[in-house]
């Protein structure tokens, strides 16, 4: 099973009609499946990953 390796929530906010009703939702985090160099899997944001692809090719 993958860890979980970021910290980061889901983001809460209001969805507003055209007559200014408001009702909640939740933005979610984009975790995506990596299996890293040493053959373990782990779940990490997008973000983090493009970070990591970057820090391995320079």
């Amino acid at each position: 099973m993958a860890r979980k390796v970021t910290a980061k929530k889901p983001l809460s906010g209001n969805r507003r009609s055209h007559s200014c009703r408001a009702t909640k939702h939740a933005q979610k985090v984009n975790l995506q499946l990596v299996t890293l160099a040493d053959g373990s899997k782990v779940r990490m944001s997008a973000r983090e990953k493009r970070t990591l692809n970057k820090v391995e090719n320079n």
